[in-house]
């Protein structure tokens, strides 16, 4: 009878733990992927978005999405992609809508010119800058080190422990935030080098994945 008692204890416990098991866990998406590629197509349709153009393209390898700056591009225009960054499963929190995959770059090329109709400045880098997604995206490969980027200052914070706080975009919803001795104000579009930080925290809930430190504006 003990023995019968023990054995149903011990299913009752291993039920238990069944029990308990965390469901598994839904597939998720992809995190960007940076590229160097090139990808030419046929406009079939455009979305614009949080500062950016959405290109639905008909390509040699089948349809598919591009998101540029935002631009003016006309439907049945041949145009040249020059890709940064490819993300799968992109959730457009504007549209409402999720893309299975969308290439992020610039427009290189087009059979009609492309007017920008969004903040041209912030769309027109200096070379060898950084978008704000390649700073995300790259931040392992440029921990500690100097990079440029231009954006618009969206948050000033003047003099927070002996420094001034600016937060960035370049068209995107993800922020890029900088400490620098330099002002700005918010709205102003600025070009910024400083040195690429990761992980740090400065206490008193000031914790930041990505941060440039000590930056510069560049005139």
């Amino acid at each position: 009878m003990i023995c019968a008692i023990a054995a149903a204890v011990v299913a009752c416990g291993r039920k238990q733990e069944i029990a308990v098991q965390p469901p598994p866990q839904p597939a998720v998406a992809m995190a960007p992927q940076p590229l160097t590629a090139s990808l030419t197509g046929k406009v079939i349709e455009t979305l614009d978005a949080g500062g950016y153009t959405y290109l639905h393209l008909s390509t040699a390898n089948g349809e598919q999405w591009a998101a540029v700056p935002q631009a003016k591009v006309a439907n049945g225009a041949t145009v040249n992609v020059a890709v940064q960054m490819a993300m799968e499963k992109f959730e457009s929190k504007t549209l409402k809508r999720t893309f299975d995959k969308v290439l992020f770059g610039t427009i290189a090329t087009a059979n009609a010119p492309a007017i920008p109709t969004g903040h041209p400045a912030v769309a027109a880098t200096p070379d060898g800058s950084k978008t704000i997604a390649q700073v995300w995206s790259e931040k392992a490969a440029l921990k500690d080190k100097p990079v440029i980027v231009r954006g618009k200052v969206v948050k000033f914070l003047p003099g927070i422990m002996g420094r001034n706080w600016m937060h960035l975009r370049d068209g995107g919803d993800t922020d890029l935030t900088v400490t620098t001795s330099d002002t700005a104000a918010v709205g102003d579009i600025v070009t910024i080098k400083g040195v690429v930080h990761l992980d740090k925290d400065f206490g008193a809930g000031y914790t930041y994945a990505v941060i440039i430190e000590d930056a510069s504006i560049v005139k």
